[in-house]
């Protein structure tokens, strides 16, 4: 569940856990109540890691991207962390904080029509 991640990352972890941005406070208010029975955790560490939720039940990372996730270098970071990821046979989602925080419907409808293909398997 946690693939070897270091002390420092589960420390670091517990601090982003205790800072939550709007966007994923937002979001964490629908995960936490267990959406189609999966328990989502928040600020998951991850072998060198940290998800903003992760669902071990479905291997699935959301992420909750800011106007810094635009930047180049930030954004080339966050394609090779999910692809070291997937190829540990986990699955993402990717929402930015304006769609959270706009159109959480929508999100919502994402997140559930996803953990309902992946359940049907």
């Amino acid at each position: 569940m946690f693939l070897r991640a270091s002390n420092l990352i589960f420390e670091k972890a517990k601090d982003l856990r205790n800072n939550l941005t709007p966007a994923e406070s937002i979001l964490w208010s629908y995960l936490r109540q267990k959406p189609l029975g999966h328990k989502f955790r928040r600020q998951h560490p991850i072998s060198i890691y940290i998800a903003d939720f992760y669902c071990h039940s479905l291997k699935l990372i959301i992420e909750v991207d800011g106007n810094i996730h635009d930047k180049d270098r930030v954004h080339t970071h966050d394609i090779e962390r999910q692809r070291n990821l997937e190829a540990e046979g986990i699955g993402f989602l990717r929402f930015t904080n304006f769609a959270v925080e706009k159109n959480l419907e929508v999100v919502i409808e994402t997140i559930e029509r996803y953990i309902q293909n992946k359940t049907k398997d």
